[in-house]
């Protein structure tokens, strides 16, 4: 049985960083969001913080009415987000931790310590038909936790594997990597559809694309970057030709995301 394509989603958040940086209406993030679907992602990721220090409420309200492509939703579990994301209705709502200091999401979401919380919280956006990941490590006893809690699909957060290939502590790296390979196939095992994201680059997006049990790569902030310099088009095509690298090298298939697949 063939595996599921692999989905590459598309975070727009630092379009909307820089926009703030001068308080005026460019760049527009959810051009940006236009112009990387038009370039073969499958789908766009936004995250909608507390304190909006990058995107804000109207563009989710943007996102959802102008884009062609599944929205992800990543919020915090409170209760201000869970009444904007039920009046949205994204596709999907990506459930992260989030602290007012920190400069990006530092870890996973611990769902075994705040399963009673979550539990209701997860129910409602089931109920509301919009599909629930949650960003997790990859722990154990948070995949199965999720599984029990009825998230259909984890985010494996890839920051600290990322952080340790960029900075050349290759033990560390692999130790890390050991742990995404059998959380991963622990996720899979367990009926859960399996994502992953979190300072993921090219090299990075290719090899973690080895692992058939991902069906999905959420990445923004490299991208961004590397916008600058080829343009954000030449990115996207950029990223999606190493995620099929990674796919080809596990003997997948290479084929293009549908719509369903996102079901």
């Amino acid at each position: 049985m063939p595996h599921p394509p692999l989905r590459l989603g598309v975070n727009v958040d630092h379009v909307a960083t820089l926009r703030n940086a001068r308080s005026g209406p460019n760049p527009d993030p959810v051009r940006a969001a236009l112009l990387a679907i038009e370039a073969g992602a499958d789908g766009i990721t936004a995250h909608l913080r507390e304190d909006r220090r990058h995107i804000r409420d109207d563009d989710m309200a943007r996102l959802k009415a102008e884009i062609s492509k599944p929205l992800n939703f990543e919020m915090a579990a409170t209760p201000e987000m869970l009444a904007i994301a039920l009046a949205t209705r994204p596709h999907a709502v990506c459930l992260v931790p989030e602290r007012r200091e920190e400069l990006t999401t530092e870890g996973g979401l611990d769902v075994v310590g705040q399963h009673n919380a979550l539990a209701p919280f997860i129910a409602k956006l089931n109920d509301a038909a919009i599909r629930v990941s949650l960003f997790i490590a990859a722990e154990p006893r948070q995949i199965e936790m999720a599984a029990k809690l009825r998230a259909p699909v984890i985010e494996i957060h890839t920051g600290a594997w990322c952080d340790a290939v960029v900075d050349g502590h290759t033990a560390k790296a692999e130790a890390e990597w050991q742990r995404i390979v059998a959380g991963a196939a622990l996720a899979r095992s367990a009926g859960l559809e399996v994502h992953a994201g979190h300072g993921l680059d090219y090299v990075t997006a290719e090899k973690i694309a080895s692992l058939a049990e991902i069906v999905e790569l959420n990445i923004g902030y490299y991208m961004m970057g590397e916008a600058l310099f080829v343009g954000l088009g030449e990115t996207v095509r950029a990223m999606r030709a190493a995620m099929d690298r990674g796919r080809q090298k596990a003997g997948e298939p290479v084929v293009a995301a549908t719509p369903s697949d996102h079901a």
